[in-house]
């Protein structure tokens, strides 16, 4: 088992509770995990070297919400909305058209794609759902492609109900023979709970039964305006409420009193014009936040954590160190990873440098391609 030195670190970013950051730093790489950092002077011996020059080093991204699953292309409707035009829930209907016209190479060729971008823009995890399916055969053969990209993947049946069923017999179908398909390409079961979309007694419905059926739940919650989705998404332990766009003090009071990670998108309303989520009040309120960037073709076509990061620090009241770590340690929290996310002792190995002196350049320097590695 070969071991690695990284060296002559100017900023190393661990999320370690005792050293978060250090300067002038290094750590050791052995069997895929880190089994040491400290100061560069005190670095002990390994079979490679490798130096960065001074740049920083920071986790992994883990974006922890990504549709990838995904054909057609949905240029004319961003440029229609810039011009006014509100975005739908009905625009999912589109990309799903085009999903159940494609061959599996053609979608895992975008899946690959998109995650090839991902991987350039230093994310080391990523999150993907199905959703562009909508029958039993094109949701199992989305998940079936997504897991060949990724560990962490969705069955997002839920989406929105395709032409033809109606609400109730939809949602018999989504809990009965497409997740029972779909559950052995799964880890995770999502909903989308928003009007237009699913209700609070449809989607109960659909993350009760995937809990039984040994997922785990995670729900697309408050992004078009206020509803029941936070709420829910507590009272069943979610891992995540994503979107979080419109939120009451009650929901802001029940994801602070809980284990559910409040996953804020800004992509999403960079390309839809809605407000940004306030992503203040949910810190300071105690929420655990991640910070995601919903690549999808409909309403956040971005497949840059970076990116999501400079919005965050810019529109939506974080500092760099807290977008930082909600895009790192956040992210994994929504997973329920603890070997992500972070660079102490004995988590992977996912680290990213950066050509830049520290991390605080990637909101410092919004758009300029930072990632090394």
């Amino acid at each position: 088992m070969t071991s690695l030195l990284v060296t002559n670190v100017g900023e190393l970013v661990t999320w370690d509770p005792e050293r978060p950051i250090l300067r002038d730093a290094a750590f050791v790489v052995n069997g895929g995990r880190i089994a040491w950092f400290g100061p560069r002077t005190a670095a002990p011996g390994a079979d490679a070297v490798r130096d960065v020059g001074g740049g920083a080093v920071i986790p992994g991204f883990v974006d922890s919400h990504t549709h990838l699953v995904f054909a057609g292309d949905r240029s004319a409707e961003f440029e229609a909305r810039m011009t006014g035009e509100p975005y739908a829930a009905g625009g999912i209907r589109t990309t799903v058209a085009a999903t159940r016209a494609a061959t599996d190479e053609q979608l895992a060729a975008n899946v690959a794609r998109h995650v090839a971008e991902m991987r350039a823009q230093g994310t080391t995890t990523v999150e993907i759902k199905s959703g562009y399916g909508l029958t039993v055969h094109d949701e199992a053969r989305s998940l079936a492609i997504a897991r060949q990209f990724a560990e962490e993947t969705t069955f997002l049946g839920a989406h929105v109900v395709p032409e033809g069923p109606d609400i109730a017999a939809y949602v018999e179908l989504v809990t009965g023979p497409m997740l029972e398909s779909c559950a052995p390409y799964a880890r995770w079961i999502d909903v989308f709970c928003e009007d237009g979309a699913f209700g609070a007694d449809e989607a109960r419905s659909v993350l009760e039964a995937g809990i039984a059926a040994g997922l785990r739940p995670r729900i697309h919650a408050n992004q078009l305006g206020p509803g029941p989705g936070v709420q829910l998404a507590v009272e069943l332990g979610a891992a995540a409420a994503d979107h979080c766009t419109y939120l009451t003090n009650a929901d802001v009071d029940a994801l602070a009193g809980s284990t559910t990670v409040a996953g804020l998108l800004p992509g999403v309303e960079f390309s839809t014009r809605q407000p940004y989520p306030d992503a203040r009040r949910l810190i300071d309120a105690g929420a655990t936040v991640a910070l995601a960037t919903d690549c999808n073709p409909g309403s956040s076509y971005t497949s840059s954590m970076p990116f999501c990061i400079a919005v965050a620090v810019r529109d939506m009241g974080m500092s760099p160190r807290e977008a930082l770590w909600s895009a790192t340690k956040g992210g994994a929290a929504s997973l329920r990873r603890d070997d992500i996310g972070h660079l102490a002792v004995g988590a992977r190995a996912d680290f990213t440098v950066l050509n830049a002196p520290s991390y605080v350049h990637l909101a410092y320097r919004p758009g300029v391609p930072l990632v090394v590695t």
